[in-house]
């Protein structure tokens, strides 16, 4: 009988199905081989060993043949097996062939050969080691070593690390020098704040001998704790009477251990993230994609964004040693890939006095360059320590951290919030566009209330300043809600809500974060005068995310243009504009004017951030968060939005801050004195 060969496909997974290519009929011995290179993939080796002549097979037992196949088949991680016969010899009942699979340590492939003998009920496969690997025989093991990947850093602009090599402390035990076992294990487990059965579980590990070190916990290094800031001095007091009382149990040791480190901590936890060792959930998600149960994965943060960047690929070997533990051969090797370094626009010094000031505020912060989009900083406070999550934290820390009423795993800079008076601005320069407002028609003093006429019932608008003459210029000064609410009612509803989405409302950020959308109302619709005219003074619907609003505030510095931010750093910043012409230049200069007297003038709202060697400009805003219209027991946020004003500035900054909750602190007027303090160190450092 005539034989043809071909190729034939093996799976395309672990646990593939054969896939014929090619469409042949197959004498016994070659249709042998090709179900017994199929079980491999699917793991039947009860149905492997049915296939042999086992008195030709060095008398292997099922157990033996078992545990030596599946040992080397599952532990190089065996895929995509491809075999194509090359000759038959019916005579000698030889079958050549060629393999190739994927392993953990890339692509193996190889010729080799198939013995069979004839019997009462079939063609049987004749065994040896070699039909594993050509050159493999009984003494040898194939041994399987990887080399981890080093996790890439994440750099600020000045490649100060922001994530990146650290060291903590590692508690463990040595089992043979423990006395009093079990009360031990209870002092450790209070000291660690661990239970007693975990240090239990670890100390019955099948590798653990009587000298082992087993790992129980890991804590800061104290040297390290010591220098982190704002860590009160009482906390490393603490920490270094714990490691006291823990060098005083015997058989406990503390050792330094490498960990993923975040020097700023809780000054960048929002933006920087944390890693996390991978969970089954995480393995089944990203099979394939070079993890293993010791990798840690980014969950949050650039941590998580630029995952794949800074994972890096871990090296692995695949090789024969033989009886002696000597290396025979090399049959695949694929080399360590570390991870890629993340260089940000971040300034990690104004990051920091930016979380100083504010630590103890509901805030958030972003600062950019308004001439290249480079952002300079993005904080959240409240905070928490992504450290903690390197250590290990531990339940009750988590509980805590999502019960904290002021919810410091909430990113607030990723969020809309209320803009109040920093709207302003934008509602100025919209109504210069459009023709609305001549910057100096006098609107007229009509005193600290102000309502269009009786279809508006009892509602009114307030502002806090009386003023003559009711001009563009001392509005923005005395930030007059009057005079912006009627200007809104020029625009129109219509114009309004066209001009803001111009602007970018109801679209994403173009940003490497997802950034909530702004927006100008809850419907998309502005439906009443009343809702037109108070979101000329940013209230209303109107909500808008703090780096949204600093990139509109960039159109002031521009010639009207607005500048796209960016978070990854370019050694020569290429400014990339978002929206070109966003306002005439003519009216962006108008504008940009009127701000700094807001900042220069005695009279104006953000004059305490004057300063007598740096122009600036900006403006203050007090959004009121109200249950309803008649709501006086609401809370108020408070804004802050300044640039540096001269275009020759040698390092240009762009800063806006928002507060929660500063009705009862001195409203924006809080936010801008703690500004200032901020750009008082970037500006003259």
């Amino acid at each position: 009988m005539a034989v043809l060969f071909g190729s034939l496909l093996i799976g395309g997974s672990t646990l593939g199905a054969l896939r014929v290519i090619k469409e042949i009929r197959l004498e016994k011995p070659t249709e042998l081989l090709v179900r017994y290179m199929n079980d491999i993939l699917e793991e039947k080796y009860d149905s492997m060993y049915e296939m042999l002549d086992t008195e030709q097979s060095e008398k292997i037992s099922m157990e033996e043949f078992k545990k030596r196949n599946a040992g080397i088949y599952q532990g190089i991680e065996v895929r995509n097996m491809m075999i194509e016969v090359t000759a038959y010899d019916k005579e000698q009942q030889e079958v050549s062939y060629h393999t190739s699979f994927d392993t953990a340590a890339g692509k193996i492939s190889f010729d080799n050969q198939a013995r069979f003998v004839k019997r009462k009920d079939g063609y049987k496969l004749i065994w040896h080691d070699d039909l594993i690997f050509p050159h493999l025989e009984a003494g040898d093991k194939v041994r399987v070593t990887t080399t981890a990947a080093r996790r890439g850093e994440i750099l600020d602009r000045n490649d100060h690390v922001l994530a990146g090599k650290g060291t903590a402390s590692m508690v463990g035990v040595v089992p043979g020098k423990l006395e009093n076992r079990e009360q031990t294990i209870d002092t450790l487990a209070d000291l660690l704040m661990v239970t007693p059965d975990s240090i239990e579980r670890k100390l019955a590990a099948k590798w653990v001998k009587e000298d082992s070190f087993v790992p129980i916990k890991m804590i800061p290094k104290l040297n390290e704790l010591a220098v982190k800031s704002p860590i009160p001095e009482d906390s490393v007091l603490e920490e270094q009477a714990l490691q006291e009382q823990l060098l005083d149990v015997p058989g406990v040791m503390i050792t330094d251990t490498e960990v993923r480190e975040y020097p700023l901590g809780k000054a960048a936890a929002h933006l920087v993230g944390y890693v996390q060792n991978v969970t089954a959930e995480d393995l089944e998600k990203h099979h394939g994609e070079g993890y293993s149960a010791n990798s840690v994965i980014g969950r949050s943060g650039m941590e998580g964004l630029y995952e794949k960047e800074l994972k890096g690929e871990d090296g692995c070997c695949i090789y024969i040693v033989d009886e002696g533990g000597n290396k025979k051969e090399e049959l695949a090797n694929e080399l360590v890939q570390n991870g890629k370094d993340i260089k940000l626009t971040i300034d990690a010094s104004l990051q920091r006095a930016l979380y100083d000031q504010f630590w103890q505020d509901k805030s958030c912060s972003v600062a950019m360059n308004p001439d290249t989009g480079e952002v300079l900083a993005l904080v959240s406070t409240p905070s928490f320590d992504d450290n903690d999550f390197i250590l290990g934290m531990s339940a009750e820390k988590w509980e805590s951290l999502n019960k904290d009423e002021s919810k410091p795993l909430y990113n607030r800079f990723r969020q809309k919030w209320c803009p109040g008076s920093s709207f302003k601005p934008v509602i100025a320069a919209i109504g210069l566009k459009t023709g609305a407002i001549d910057p100096d028609e006098d609107f007229g003093n009509v005193g600290l209330r102000w309502q269009k006429d009786e279809s508006w019932g009892t509602y009114e608008i307030t502002t806090l300043h009386a003023y003559e003459p009711v001009i563009l210029k001392n509005a923005l000064i005395y930030s007059d809600n009057i005079y912006f609410a009627k200007a809104a009612l020029k625009i129109g509803g219509t114009r309004l809500k066209e001009e803001l989405c111009n602007l970018g409302f109801d679209e994403s950020l173009p940003f490497e974060i997802t950034m909530a959308a702004s927006q100008y109302s809850n419907t998309g619709e502005i439906g009443t005068e009343i809702q037109l005219a108070d979101s000329g003074y940013g209230q209303g619907q109107v909500l808008i995310n703090p780096l949204h609003l600093a990139t509109i505030y960039t159109s002031f510095c521009n010639k009207g243009s607005m500048i796209k931010p960016y978070l990854l750093f370019q050694e020569e910043p290429k400014t990339e504009i978002w929206i070109a012409d966003a306002f005439p230049e003519k009216v962006a200069e108008e504008v940009r004017e009127g701000m700094k007297e807001v900042v220069n003038n005695p009279h104006g709202t953000g004059y305490a951030a004057h300063m007598d060697d740096t122009l600036l400009a900006g403006k203050t805003g007090t959004a009121e968060i109200k249950a309803s219209k008649t709501d006086t027991t609401g809370t108020e946020l408070g804004w802050f939005a300044v640039f540096t004003a001269e275009p020759a500035q040698e390092n240009p900054i762009l800063l806006i801050s928002m507060v929660e909750d500063v009705k009862d602190i001195g409203g924006s007027g809080y936010v801008v004195r703690k500004d200032k303090s901020v750009l008082e160190e970037y500006l003259h450092r």
